[in-house]
């Protein structure tokens, strides 16, 4: 039987669920479950914004004491450790119990601990009748410093959405080049810049293009932003990104929504599109075919619901002789 190296805890809410689904199928190729995976992919929480944790297993048992043995057997020594409980739906361990628990492991490693700057965090876990111990890595949500960029637009989309539309592109490929065809003020292009992908953004508006240059430089990013119409842009990608101007700051007619999406088909044959309204006919006209799809709302004082597209290229079919 084949052994998930890694599992990770995801943290959202109603309003997301959809878009944390559709990120992990393309982290993971599958979907999170009440909000917990298995996988052999190892992934950097904090590229995510879903991605709570990620608990790299060492050891695991159906029964304890089995477990607390082969701990034991790996011999683990190192100075500053700390070890963590991890608590999953379905877990009954009260509290006194998991701090009993986590003294068995202590006392199962050589060395010392230290709680509060530690070297390394292990973690134990009860998940579906299964003990499980493991290093722990947290999203260190050091990319909420973005909040405080110099310039920003109250209807940008919001980091979490950002992080999830460069992982829904890149699929994992950090060399992949990236094109965000409306970067604005770089919302996308932070989140992809901070995850270590390879992203270059273009915009019609020269301020808007010189906002998004500050915003990278503020964080000491370097990415390529052109100030230049899609069409324009003489280079080819490996996917690309849209976010469609809705109306608010920018007004977008319905030429200019098919000439962004057309024009950057020609670009690249994958692209990920965001929008407020249903895109579906714009997609197919531009010889695109939607091959995944979610839904994003947005609550406060203005509710109203994204839409993310997945597109790629249909593949033509050659007709072969007789």
């Amino acid at each position: 039987m084949q052994i998930n190296k890694y599992l990770y805890c995801f943290g959202y809410n109603n309003t997301e669920s959809e878009l944390c689904k559709l990120e992990s199928r393309y982290i993971f190729n599958e979907e999170e479950e009440n909000r917990v995976l298995f996988s052999n992919i190892k992934a950097e929480p904090s590229s995510s914004a879903f991605l709570k944790n990620r608990l790299d297993i060492i050891s695991s048992s159906e029964d304890y004491s089995t477990l607390i043995k082969a701990i034991k057997k790996e011999s683990i020594c190192i100075e500053g450790f700390k070890v963590e409980y991890l608590v999953f739906d379905g877990d009954t361990t009260d509290y006194t119990q998991r701090l009993k628990k986590l003294k068995d492991i202590g006392f199962s490693i050589n060395g010392f601990p230290d709680y509060y700057n530690p070297t390394i965090t292990y973690a134990l876990c009860y998940h579906e009748n299964t003990w499980y111990f493991g290093v722990l890595t947290k999203n260190n949500f050091d990319w909420y410093k973005h909040k405080n960029k110099p310039y920003s637009y109250s209807n940008s989309i919001s980091m979490s959405i950002a992080k999830a539309l460069v992982n829904i592109a890149a699929k994992t490929n950090k060399e992949e080049k990236i094109l965000d065809a409306c970067c604005g003020v770089g919302t996308i292009m932070l989140e992809a810049c901070f995850a270590g992908n390879n992203i270059e953004g273009c915009d019609i508006n020269l301020k808007i293009c010189n906002d998004a240059r500050e915003n990278l430089s503020h964080f000491n990013y370097t990415a390529n932003v052109y100030h230049s119409d899609i069409k324009n842009i003489d280079k080819r990608y490996g996917a690309a990104i849209i976010d469609l101007p809705y109306n608010l700051c920018s007004k977008a007619t319905d030429d200019d929504i098919l000439h962004i999406i057309k024009s950057t088909a020609e670009k690249t044959d994958r692209i990920v599109i965001v929008s407020t309204a249903d895109i579906t006919n714009f997609i197919s006209n531009t010889g695109l075919k939607i091959s995944d799809y979610c839904s994003v709302r947005k609550t406060g004082k203005r509710k109203f619901t994204r839409k993310i597209w997945v597109c790629e290229k249909s593949p033509i079919t050659l007709a072969l002789p007789n």
